[in-house]
């Protein structure tokens, strides 16, 4: 194709000249350029002439297989004539100053950078340097030194450094020439080295006098000025310079002069080059310090403060809120020591670890501040999380597990049988042999006992039921012993495998008929009947999908396609609670309530009381035993009867059940809404927009406190390290606060302003932080008042409290009215650093760190109400235990249903463990054999306290697996269910987070439990490892939890496949050799369940869950299927559920939409058709492109986006414990796009 060829004065393509002039130019490099000066002056003239003149020539010199480049730099670096040197750095700036960024790379991969260096260095030799030359060098240096990484090293090697000062120093008033020195001056300073041997040479206290005095002059030089200056303070040396050359006042000054005269923002880009000056000073102790007596604090509170309502001056806003942030003085927790406020005394104390250095720290250690608080490496600040999440991935990635061998499950046992023969007697199902009991008689006997069942009026059902427990004689809860598990159990063949027709001597209870997941579908009819809890007159729902007997197998398939219709909680088939609990429109409660004498002393158990007028007793009244109200019918507590609303609720069995429960404080109150119960409302609960600036506008409410100390109230109103009187009396002036009940964890209320109140939360016992589940009553408010609260001392680096989810409320005088319902209340939420400073003995040695603020705001609707706070929604062991025995009670002939006592807790509580499956149809051999050979599914929530969601998955479980649908009947015929429903009853119990008395993780210790120290733990192992010496491992292994920082339910599981892939390890196709089956039970749910979300499944296997649960059964006791199932506290941002925060109701569903899944699999399995399995390669192969550029597939950890608007902090980026750290910036767009953020920040602690 031929070029178009523009003619000259000669009639020569311009192209043509000057590549001739370029030929000319070369021949006579060398020893020519000296001797015939003025021939090179003439040539380069000319090709600066045609660059200047003709654009095609620039393109002709740089295109690609020119030499042009080489050819100039050549006869830079060989002449000696100023002239021709100036020619040929006019040459190159025209052609760098077009399409820069390659032609710039061309230039520096020439070796262009260290020939400018050279003349920098030869021209200063001069006794008078060209100024013009120097001008040039420099422009031209400013230009490329950007892009060549090697610029500070070169310029630092080649003496270049000195130069450039020098000749700032003798040109301070020559900005023509001091602009361009600048320019170099900002690239030599982004390189430590450099700027550290720039701070030496007297350049920060030069920089000084650039900028100031106050001048709109030159503004363009100051913005390239105070840049540098930004980048030379990096340096802590530097810092120290200005700090002890008195220019922080100068700043702050120059700071305010800028604020003040630039009126119409015109300047923005040196307002916020001060600022940054100021950052950098500020991360050193000394610039701390000096910015406070330089009243730094009040000039950036009041200037932002003016800037607010000027959107476009949201970066100066932020960087002032940052700086003021960092220099807030640390303040220490209001606390005598970070330790619980309750004491355990552990038998014996562990070796090592966190709980070993607890109980060896010497007593009069202040454990809640370091001596020097104000750490000397204080975080780096970063406008941007990039490098950080970098970092974080890395760290991320060497925590995935290489080592091949532990990546297959031991083949070797690893106790003696002997050992392990004692937990024979937790698995009789597997050895009955039925033959003393009658199948005609218990299906004959099972319509009459329920339809006689339902005669009765629930109201009456009460604890005298006696349960049947394994021991000698069936005694009720309240005298129920607690077996101790001390090598042997007290456990004799009796009752329990026997669910025969009850004896004419004891009187069985109502079976009361559940809210069943499964036959949620109801007719309008139905759903009257429903609401009365009114049953067809042969005890069994009539709707015709389900009238069907189970043992109908045709139907079978039919109703697995159906699952997901029959278990998902539509909105219109719902069971509307809001119709069972209407209130009339004069705002009477339902008539059917029960009236209970107020205090309610049942044995030495107190509920809270509510009365009808304003005369009500709240709050404990110290030293009194509870002074009678005034008014007689303030006596008089009306309670709707929960029975109709909750079929498994009973108040007054849960006071039984408190009865039998043993707290470390004693607990002597049951907390309404445990007694009430909680009945799911049935509007949507959607995410809580975030507010633009809402945490901006509370830090800098915060920061008001510094400012205006007078305004701060600073009172105690409740205190649990005043054992004697935690409630302050105050005659009014405050609310009164109260978390004395079972899971209640709150430790101090202090009020900060008139309505706003900072809240400290209690230390798991025998540890000294975990400071995240709360749960406590308020009551003494004012109606219409917005109070703000503020949870002073959480410790994870983020939380969904910023991505929409709200805390949870409950209000009695609600409940009394007809809607006891825990509702996701609050505004201005926010999640922040704040600047209460956290002991290195809390943080695991490091220095420096900080705690963060929940902060929430919320008004009262009722006058004399009280009202309770909760994490999420409570979940006690009290009320396991209620809900296991109303459990029974629905236990019909054909369902096999066994309670045993795992073991007893270190706190005396215990362990509770359920079979279930189906009765055999007959005593027949075929029968009994079918029935013992039924694959196990082992099953396990609640190691971790705080995470009470996975108790109410546990619920909607249970509930399915002891229901009449069908779908249940085929399920327990085709598994034998063994399920402990809470792992760690005394840390429920106790309101910890995450630990149990012992002080540790129970889900670390799976590895190497102690019998003393972790009994539910070595007891629950030790029964998986008795199935694997019998050859009956479980198909199935899931632990339930709950995920603090994603949204939606997954899985996380174990694969070899997939972990290999994650490394760089190399391993034999033998070595990958794994059966796919993993990965079918969390496709099944993700097609069958709305909440689940496959995208979010991991099947990584990482170092540091070596003794997690999941990982030790997979390895240790060879359950290929072993999974962790994470349940979000928050909410879905897919599926059905997009957009709403998750209730009980959706995560009962999940419990059971998993026991459909599991009849899925076994369908799947039972087919031999292994077609599924290439499905299942197909969606790993699918999934490997988008995981394997990340480093962990737990790659949607953190499910948000980064926050945008960067003005907050550094943060710790782990979830649980001390770990590599992670930073976060604090506030985000009105509206952040849904982009999953590729981090890890919580993986490390989550099964």
């Amino acid at each position: 194709m031929n070029r178009p060829k523009m003619a000259t004065e000669k009639g020569v393509p311009s192209n043509s000249r000057v590549l001739m002039l370029l030929g000319q130019l070369e021949r006579m490099n060398g020893e020519a350029m000296v001797r015939d000066v003025e021939m090179a002056r003439q040539i380069t003239t000319k090709i600066l002439h045609l660059i200047q003149t003709q654009e095609k020539s620039g393109k002709e010199v740089m295109s690609k297989g020119s030499s042009g480049m080489e050819v100039i730099l050549s006869s830079l670096e060989n002449t000696s004539d100023v002239q021709t040197t100036l020619n040929i750095l006019y040459i190159l700036s025209e052609l760098l100053t077009v399409g820069r960024g390659r032609r710039v790379g061309v230039f520096v991969s020439k070796g262009g950078t260290g020939i400018l260096f050279q003349i920098l260095i030869t021209a200063n030799k001069e006794l008078s340097p060209s100024e013009e030359l120097m001008l040039q060098l420099h422009s031209l240096l400013a230009k490329v030194g950007s892009k060549d990484r090697k610029f500070g090293v070169k310029a630092r090697l080649s003496g270049a450094l000195n130069v450039t000062i020098n000749l700032m120093k003798q040109n301070l008033q020559n900005n023509k020439l001091l602009l361009p020195c600048l320019q170099v001056l900002r690239v030599y300073s982004s390189n430590s080295v450099n700027a550290i041997s720039l701070g030496k040479n007297g350049v920060v206290e030069l920089m000084f006098k650039v900028v100031t005095p106050y001048s709109k002059k030159n503004t363009s030089l100051l913005k390239v000025a105070l840049d540098a200056l930004g980048a030379l303070l990096k340096s802590r040396t530097n810092a120290r310079r200005a700090v002890d050359g008195g220019h922080v006042p100068v700043l702050l000054a120059l700071y305010l002069d800028w604020h003040r005269n630039d009126t119409r923002h015109r300047h923005m880009l040196i307002r916020k080059g001060l600022l940054v000056c100021l950052r950098n000073i500020t991360n050193i102790k000394l610039g701390r310090k000096a910015f406070i007596e330089a009243d730094g604090m009040r000039i950036l509170y009041n200037s932002s403060t003016e800037c607010l309502p000027v959107r476009t001056l949201d970066p100066l806003v932020n960087t002032s809120s940052l700086i003021m942030r960092k220099c807030f003085p640390k303040n220490r927790l209001p606390l005598p020591t970070i330790k619980s406020a309750f004491h355990y005394q552990l038998p014996h104390v562990p070796a090592a670890g966190p709980v070993a250095q607890l109980y060896s720290q010497p007593p009069g250690v202040d454990d809640v501040v370091d001596e020097s608080d104000d750490n000397e490496e204080t975080e780096a600040d970063t406008d941007t999380e990039n490098e950080e999440d970098e970092k974080d991935h890395h760290s991320a990635n060497d925590d995935i597990e290489t080592d091949i061998n532990k990546l297959h499950p031991k083949k070797s046992p690893t106790r003696p049988f002997e050992e392990l023969r004692v937990y024979e007697r937790f698995f009789l199902e597997l050895s009955e042999d039925f033959q003393g009991y009658n199948f005609e008689c218990s299906k004959s006997a099972s319509t009459t006992s329920s339809s006689a069942s339902f005669s009765s009026s629930s109201a009456s059902t009460r604890s005298t039921r006696p349960i049947i427990v394994p021991t000698a004689q069936a005694l009720s809860p309240k005298h129920m012993p607690v077996p101790s598990f001390q090598g042997d159990c007290n456990f004799v063949k009796g009752q329990h495998t026997q669910p025969s027709p009850p004896a004419p001597t004891t009187t069985l209870p109502v079976p009361l008929t559940p809210l069943e997941l499964d036959t949620i579908h109801l007719t309008t009819d139905q759903d009257k009947k429903e609401e009365a809890h009114i049953p067809t007159p042969d005890g069994h729902t009539t709707m015709s999908s389900f009238t069907r007997s189970p043992s109908q197998g045709q139907m079978i398939e039919q109703e697995l396609a159906r699952a997901l219709e029959c278990v998902s909680l539509e909105e219109e088939g719902a069971l509307n609670a809001d119709e069972g609990l209407k209130v009339k429109q004069e705002g009477s409660p339902v008539s059917a309530t029960r009236h209970i004498q107020s205090p309610l002393l049942l044995g030495g158990i107190t509920t809270r009381r509510v009365g009808g007028g304003g005369g009500s007793n709240w709050g404990s009244d110290c030293g009194s035993e509870g002074a009678e109200d005034e008014g007689g019918e303030g006596e008089v507590l009306e309670v709707p009867d929960t029975a109709l609303l909750l079929p498994l609720h009973d108040p007054d069995l849960y006071v039984e059940m408190v009865k039998g429960t043993h707290s470390v404080p004693l607990y002597a109150e049951v907390a309404y809404p445990d007694y009430f119960g909680h009945v799911a409302p049935t509007f949507r609960e959607t995410h809580m927009e975030r507010v633009y600036g809402v945490q901006r506008s509370k830090i800098f409410q915060d920061i008001e406190r510094l400012i205006h100390p007078n305004d701060i109230l600073d009172k105690v109103v409740y205190d649990l390290d005043i054992p004697s009187c935690p409630v302050i009396e105050d005659h009014g002036e405050s609310l009164k606060f109260n978390s004395q009940f079972e899971s209640g964890n709150l430790r101090k209320a202090v009020q900060v302003r008139k309505y706003e109140y900072d809240l400290v939360l209690n230390s798991d016992i025998n540890s000294n932080h975990y400071h995240q589940w709360f749960y406590f009553e308020v009551s003494g408010m004012r109606v219409g008042t917005t109070y703000r609260f503020n949870i002073i001392n959480s410790e994870k680096s983020n939380s969904q409290f910023n991505y929409g989810m709200q805390v949870l409320m409950y209000s009695v005088q609600e409940a009394i009215s007809g809607r006891p319902r825990w509702v996701r209340t609050g505004t201005d939420i926010c999640y922040y650093k704040n600047h209460f400073a956290r002991s290195s003995i809390a943080a695991g040695g490091q220095k420096g760190k900080s705690y963060y603020t929940l902060t929430f705001s919320t008004s009262f609707s009722h006058k004399d109400d009280v009202c309770y706070f909760a994490y999420h929604y409570p979940y006690t062991y009290s009320t396991l235990k209620m809900h296991l025995s109303k459990l029974e009670a629905l236990r019909t002939p054909q369902i096999y249903l066994r309670q045993d006592v795992l073991c007893e807790t270190l706190g005396g509580n215990s362990c509770p463990l359920l079979t279930i499956t189906a009765m055999p149809e007959s005593n027949s051999n075929d029968h009994i054999c079918q029935f013992r050979n039924r694959p196990l599914i082992f099953l396990s929530a609640r190691v971790h306290p705080g995470e009470t969601n996975a108790s109410w998955v546990m619920k909607g479980t249970l509930e399915f697996l002891m229901g009449t649908s069908p779908l249940a009947a085929s399920l327990r015929e085709a598994y034998i269910f063994k399920i402990v429903p809470m792992l760690n009853p005394d840390g429920v119990v106790n309101g910890n987070h995450r630990c149990s008395l012992s002080g540790e993780d129970l889900n670390r210790q799976w590895q190497n439990p102690n019998p003393e120290l972790h009994p539910t733990i070595y007891h629950t192992k030790s029964l998986l490892q008795y199935l694997a010496h019998i050859q009956r491992a479980p198909l199935v292994f899931c632990d339930y939890h709950g995920h603090s920082r994603k949204k939606n339910v997954f899985m996380y599981g174990c694969s070899v496949k997939e972990t290999v892939w994650q490394t760089n390890i190399s391993a034999t196709s033998s070595d990958l050799q794994e059966d796919l089956g993993y990965r079918a039970l969390p496709k099944i749910l993700s097609q069958i369940a709305p909440a689940f979300s496959m995208a979010s499944c991991s099947f990584v296997v990482e170092r540091s869950k070596e003794s997690t649960a999941r990982v030790v059964v997979w390895r240790e006791i060879g359950v290929q299927r072993s999974y962790t199932m994470e349940s979000t506290l928050c909410g879905c941002d897919q599926g059905k559920y997009k957009g709403l925060q998750i209730g009980t109701r959706e995560l009962e569903e999940m419990g059971a939409q998993f026991c459909v899944a599991l009849l899925r699999l076994k369908r799947l399995t039972g087919l031999r058709n292994h077609q599924h399995l290439l499905d299942l390669e197909s969606d790993i192969i699918g999934t490997q492109s988008k995981v394997v550029s990340c480093s962990t597939t737990y790659v949607m950890d953190e499910d948000e986006p980064s926050f945008l608007e960067a003005i907050d902090y550094s943060a710790e980026s782990n979830d649980e414990d001390a770990e590599p750290e992670n930073e976060h910036v604090g506030q985000v767009h009105e509206n952040p796009d849904p982009l999953d953020q590729l981090s890890d920040s919580e993986t490390n602690h989550r099964d």
